[in-house]
């Protein structure tokens, strides 16, 4: 997937509400002390996926205390996402849209709740902010909006009250849902039920707390669109290496990416972010870090696995290589981590594949990847 360079702007107009909308009461003031409201979490169960939000109520105590009220009486449970730009924003928390004969109302429910909370944090990917009545910084309420990328636009505007945490694919996948004319959903992406849960304690990376011993029992096994190939791996010679790549092909970073760089006799190359088919899910994305080398004795032969980097040493991500021959230039300047035990003949396949400038005329896809015991 290609990495976005428009960054959209959208400055939300909802329908205005009419007299009968208009919630006639005080606005609403958080009945949660602070200590109450923090560590928590908003999560949305849809239809395309689940949505985790951190609540923010440092910037926003009474938005955060509406919502947590709103989600203990379901009220965001039958609702849908209504309104969307492509990979923009998305918006939802309208009420009505829980009725589908009312469409033409969508937009307009919700709102005139709650005081503006404006501070200066910015609309980055992810944000959650409040949906207002334009010019009226008094209109807020159940509807929110949810950036797909950066809203520089938004800021100053809209009260900041979440901040997605797990679930970005799953927003920008809502976000290409089609729409009419009037960017309004045409098909319904329902939030089936909305829950407020204590933020769980940051997870434990697998592969952490393992020896290297333990290390040395796992296989990793490439199943590509040209056949299989199986990686035994050096954890005595390269260990936070081993874990790393352990640890990407067990949360499935390398699923659906392409081998975008064949140079014959020499090396097949994958693990590019932007060759992978489908973006990174928020948990796969905390586990891409920069390495610091592990240079070792090993030479680079045919089928030994290495990590690639740019001219930093300690830039070794995710890529790598699988050398198709012998490259004594590369010995002590890149890492090697493993070793190819099965399916040299389809390395051999790749490195077959007509290239153009080094990439590949047809896509060579690791289908899937999984981590096995020996």
């Amino acid at each position: 997937m290609k990495p976005l360079v428009v960054v959209f702007v959208w400055i939300l107009a909802a329908t205005p509400i009419t007299a009968q909308e208009q919630i006639e009461s005080e606005p609403f003031i958080s009945p949660f002390s602070m200590d109450e409201m923090a560590g928590k979490q908003l999560v949305f169960e849809t239809d395309n996926g689940q949505i985790t939000i951190d609540l923010l109520p440092a910037l926003a105590p009474n938005h955060v205390g509406l919502i947590i009220k709103l989600a203990g009486e379901g009220a965001f449970d039958g609702t849908i996402f209504h309104r969307m730009v492509q990979h923009g924003i998305v918006q939802g928390g309208d009420p009505i849209t829980a009725d589908s004969g009312r469409v033409s109302e969508y937009g307009s429910g919700g709102l005139g709740l709650v005081e503006a909370e404006i501070t200066d944090a910015s609309h980055e990917q992810g944000t959650v902010s409040s949906v207002l009545v334009p010019g009226d910084f008094s209109s807020g309420g159940s509807q929110f909006l949810i950036c797909v990328v950066a809203q520089p636009g938004l800021d100053g505007q809209h009260s900041i009250w979440g901040q997605v945490v797990d679930g970005t694919d799953v927003v920008t996948k809502i976000s290409e849902t089609p729409v009419d004319a009037d960017g309004r959903a045409t098909e319904r992406v329902v939030i089936r039920s909305a829950f407020v849960r204590d933020k769980p304690p940051p997870e434990v990376p697998p592969f952490s707390t393992e020896s290297v011993r333990d290390l040395s029992a796992y296989r990793v096994e490439f199943s590509t669109s040209l056949g299989l190939i199986a990686i035994d791996f050096y954890p005595d010679l390269a260990p936070n290496h081993v874990r790393n790549f352990l640890r990407l092909v067990d949360s499935g970073v390398y699923d659906g990416m392409a081998f975008h760089r064949v140079v014959p006799g020499f090396v097949i190359q994958s693990g590019h972010l932007p060759s992978r088919r489908e973006p990174l899910t928020d948990r796969q994305q905390r586990f891409i870090q920069n390495l610091e080398p592990e240079f070792n004795a090993t030479e680079h032969v045919r089928g030994i696995v290495s990590m690639a980097r740019l001219d930093d040493p300690a830039s070794a991500t995710t890529s790598f290589f699988i050398c198709t021959g012998r490259s004594a230039e590369l010995d002590g300047v890149y890492t090697a981590f493993g070793v190819v035990v099965e399916g040299l003949e389809v390395v051999s396949s790749i490195e077959a594949t007509p290239a153009v400038d080094e990439a590949p005329v047809n896509r060579v896809e690791i289908v899937s990847a999984r981590v096995v015991r020996r």
